[in-house]
């Protein structure tokens, strides 16, 4: 259901897509910043066996059509000016025709995506991280199994006949769906360049490919992976299809967005806040003293630097992937909010502590936060999980160790006297090890080259006040919300923006809407 937010006086809007893990997510924003109209759907997943997971392109596109209708209804469409995608970086398979293949061995064409998440082709990482080849110094020294290369060999490897030998294109997700909007079939260099090896300046490295063994990706210019390349912002094409403009009820020809990442876009959003007038310690530092953690299905943390920073462990230094002219760094812990959810809902009090949450219009999350707060006056938290234990490391560990073979665990040798006590203890004792990780991606990032002040958080577990007051107790700095939390939507509205020519750029609209906004930005200082 879409939900308005804001005022509607007249002016321009432009709107946002955000594909995550689990929904698909859109927002009409105007030229402030302001979400106007916010609407979801969620979009199905498949887990066929044990660390494959899959989506459907077709079923997200709908997804996409669906919200985007939403959000737009009651606006003159004459003031809709531009179009951003984000979205997972999950890869999108389809024939010569752009007919989508199958990525599993039922054959089944409809589900046609392998998920970020998807761990399916461990052997063809560790085979690539053995060639030692140079393009792995941009990604911390050790490719991760979450990348596109591995999961182009498996497809090789274990599909040639269904799948491979028939692909035509292989899209990251969000320029999948820059391209179903637009026909153009370009790349975001934000994509190619974080997740397909690409560098944005030298292109493409023909000797990686062929030691790997996926030597026939060079073949016709790389015209399967990419060969037109743009910068996240750019205006694609002639602007949004008639047939696209009919299906996402938007109107033909408005400018449609080279993508983003959907972590990236986060970091748009946040990372280049005005801050001046609250009495923060970054006021007056410069933008690189921050570090954006997107906090979400998993955490992303991204730090920019002038010059490329080589951090062990953290994916990067990337150029120009996020904010233009930047060398980007990014961090990341697998699945946080997923384990804190898998953590919660598997216990046999779910049911009746949903329900009870239900009764107060409040979210599990912060009925358990109410709760806790009672036991904490008896207490100091950092007691009440002293027998709970958890390793958060269920899906690998991204950075700094970059070990995908690790494993989660929970030791737990107190019995709590009630049920809704051992639910909570279980969120308490699960957002713990996320904070330390968290220091230790600032920790291998300083010790590298990076000067870090403050923390910028945005994404789901952002507005969860445990996660946040935890965060800024463990890495003792300033923590500093927006007021507008959906700043991923935000950063993939100011890449229509930027499309459509009302903003120089990129850059220059993420100044400016965190100018204008900043006077209505609540800001928290820990």
């Amino acid at each position: 259901m879409a939900v308005p937010r804001g005022d509607r006086e007249p002016g321009s809007y432009y709107v946002g897509v955000d594909v995550g893990t689990g929904s698909v997510r859109a927002a009409l924003v105007d030229q402030r910043g302001t979400l106007v109209a916010f609407a979801d759907q969620p979009v199905n997943q498949w887990e066929p066996q044990f660390n494959h997971h899959e989506q459907s392109s077709e079923d997200i596109w709908a997804a996409c059509c669906v919200v985007t209708k939403k959000v737009v209804q009651g606006i003159n469409l004459n003031r809709i000016r531009g179009l951003g995608f984000d979205a997972t970086c999950s890869l999108v398979v389809l024939d010569k025709e752009f007919r989508p293949l199958p990525v599993n061995h039922e054959g089944d064409p409809h589900r046609n995506i392998i998920m970020w998440l998807d761990h399916r082709a461990i052997s063809q990482v560790h085979r690539i991280n053995e060639t030692k080849h140079s393009v792995l110094q941009y990604v911390g020294g050790v490719m991760s199994v979450e990348m596109q290369a591995p999961k182009l060999l498996w497809l090789k490897e274990n599909l040639r006949e269904t799948c491979w030998d028939k692909a035509g294109h292989f899209f990251d997700l969000p320029d999948f769906l820059s391209w179903k909007a637009t026909g153009v079939p370009a790349r975001s260099l934000c994509s190619l360049v974080c997740k397909w090896t690409y560098s944005a300046e030298k292109g493409w490295d023909d000797s990686f490919w062929k030691v790997i063994g996926l030597e026939d990706l060079i073949a016709n210019n790389y015209n399967k992976i990419g060969n037109k390349v743009l910068p996240p912002g750019a205006s694609l094409g002639s602007g949004l299809t008639p047939e696209a403009a009919k299906d996402l009820g938007l109107p033909a020809g408005i400018a449609v967005a080279a993508s983003l990442i959907d972590a990236h876009a986060g970091g748009l959003g946040v990372i280049g806040a005005d801050v001046r007038g609250h009495g923060l310690a970054c006021e007056g530092q410069p933008v690189t003293s921050r570090l954006a953690v997107i906090c979400g299905t998993s955490s992303c943390h991204m730090g920019i630097s002038k010059n490329p920073i080589f951090v062990p462990g953290v994916w990067g230094p990337y150029f120009s992937a996020m904010v233009p002219g930047f060398w980007l760094n990014e961090g990341g812990q697998s699945v946080t909010g997923k384990l804190i959810d898998h953590m919660v809902q598997g216990h046999a009090v779910f049911p009746e502590l949903q329900a009870k949450a239900t009764a107060r219009c409040q979210s599990v999350y912060a009925y358990l936060n109410s709760h806790l707060d009672l036991i904490k006056k008896t207490q100091p938290v950092g007691f009440l999980t002293v027998d709970l234990h958890v390793w958060p490391d269920f899906h690998g560990n991204r950075s700094p160790l970059a070990d995908l073979t690790l494993k989660g665990m929970v030791s737990n040798s107190h019995k709590h006297s009630t049920s809704f006590t051992v639910a909570t203890m279980l969120m308490l004792a699960s957002v713990f090890p996320f904070k330390f990780g968290t220091r230790l991606i600032i920790e291998a990032m300083e010790t590298a080259g990076h000067s870090i002040s403050t923390l910028f958080l945005c994404g789901g577990l952002s507005k969860n006040p445990l996660f946040v007051q935890m965060h800024a107790d463990i890495t003792g700095m300033p923590v500093v919300l927006s007021q507008e939390v959906e700043s991923v939507l935000v950063g993939a509205a100011i890449l229509g923006a930027c499309a459509s020519g009302d903003f120089a750029s990129v850059q220059n609209h993420a100044s400016q809407i965190g100018l204008l906004h900043s006077k209505r930005r609540t800001l928290q200082e820990h």
